[in-house]
C-alpha cells in the first residue's frame, strides 16, 4: 500500500504480539473499502503501558486494540470508558476522538455477533463457560446481557470461578448462576444448552488437548471454542464425533475486529456479514 502524509495510522498493543492475525484483518479491511489507513502492532511491555499510550495521543493515532496483559491496566489511562467495558472490567478497543482516548470492548459482541450469523438464539438458554479469564468475562457478561436464563462458570482455579461468578450475580441477580471445576461435578449435563471453552486447552501447539470430554449431555448441544488455531481444536472434533453443532473462534476473531472498526470509522462503511465472509476466505491460510 502506499503511506503518505494523510495515511491515518491505527494499531494493537500487547505482549507478546507476533502471532496475530489482526493486521492481516484491518489492513485487508482498509484494502476492501479504499481507506488509505494502515494497522501495525506494538510489542509493549507492561512497565511501559502507561508511556506507549501518551505517545500514542500525541501522534494521533486515530485508533487501537488492546491484547494481553493490557485489557485491564489500560482502564487507567484512558479519558473515558464505555459501559459495556466497565461492566466487562476490560478494554480491547480504544477510539482517539479529538484527543480523548475512549475504551470499548468488543469481545463479547463479537461473540454474539458469530451466533447471530448461524442464527442461534441465546436468550432463556443455559450456558456452560469453561474459564474465568478476559474471553470468560467478556462473554458471560454478553450472555447476560443477551438474556441468558442460567450461566455456569467452571475452570480449573475454583476461586478464580467464584470471583466471576459471583461478579456476574451481583450485575444481573435475575440470572442464576453457578460455579464449579472441570469435572463439572456441580452441574445437570442434560440441560446445558451451549458450551463455550475459553480455556487456552487445545491452542497449537497443544492440539491434542481438550478441557472437557462431552459424555452425558443433550444431543442438541451447541459447542463453542474461543480458539481459532488450530481451527478445528481437538475440542470440537470430540463435539463433531457426537453430533453436535460446532463452532470455531475465527467467527468470534473477525467479528470482534469489524465491530471495533465500526467503532473507528461511526458506522460508516461496514456492512459486518458481507465484509465478514471476504476477510474469512484471506484468513483461511492462517489458521489451519
Amino acid at each position: 500500500m502506499m503511506i503518505s502524509w494523510d495515511t491515518a495510522i491505527y494499531c494493537l498493543i500487547g505482549h507478546p504480539i507476533s502471532k496475530s492475525l489482526s493486521p492481516i484483518i484491518h489492513n485487508n479491511y482498509f484494502n476492501l473499502i479504499g481507506k488509505n489507513n494502515i494497522y501495525l502492532t506494538f510489542d509493549v511491555e507492561e512497565e511501559d503501558l502507561e508511556m506507549v499510550v501518551n505517545t500514542l495521543k500525541i501522534l494521533n493515532i486515530k485508533g487501537f486494540n488492546v491484547t494481553l496483559p493490557h485489557k485491564i491496566k489500560i482502564m487507567e489511562y484512558l479519558d473515558e470508558i464505555d459501559s459495556a467495558a466497565k461492566m466487562i472490567g476490560a478494554v480491547n478497543t480504544v477510539k482517539n476522538e479529538n484527543g480523548k482516548l475512549i475504551g470499548y470492548n468488543t469481545d463479547g459482541i463479537g461473540f454474539l455477533k458469530s451466533l447471530e450469523m448461524l442464527k442461534i438464539n441465546i436468550e432463556n438458554k443455559t450456558a456452560l463457560i469453561l474459564g474465568s479469564g478476559g474471553a470468560a468475562n467478556a462473554i458471560s457478561t454478553s450472555l447476560a446481557i443477551a438474556g441468558a436464563k442460567k450461566i455456569f462458570i467452571n475452570n480449573r482455579s475454583l476461586s478464580k470461578a467464584k470471583i466471576l461468578a459471583e461478579k456476574i450475580k451481583k450485575q444481573f441477580p435475575e440470572i442464576i448462576v453457578d460455579y464449579g471445576g472441570l469435572e463439572l461435578n456441580n452441574i445437570c449435563k442434560d440441560e446445558i444448552d451451549i458450551v463455550i471453552n475459553c480455556t487456552s486447552v487445545g491452542m497449537f501447539p497443544n492440539i491434542d488437548e481438550t478441557p472437557i470430554k462431552f459424555d452425558g449431555f443433550s444431543k442438541e448441544l451447541i459447542v463453542y471454542d474461543v480458539i481459532y488455531k488450530p481451527r478445528k481444536t481437538k475440542f470440537l472434533q470430540l463435539a463433531e464425533d457426537r453430533g453436535y453443532f460446532a463452532v470455531g473462534g475465527l467467527s468470534m476473531l473477525i467479528n470482534q475486529a469489524l465491530c471495533s472498526q465500526n467503532i473507528w470509522l461511526n458506522d460508516e462503511h461496514n456492512n459486518i456479514n458481507e465484509n465478514f465472509y471476504k476477510i474469512e476466505g484471506i484468513l483461511k491460510s492462517h489458521v489451519e
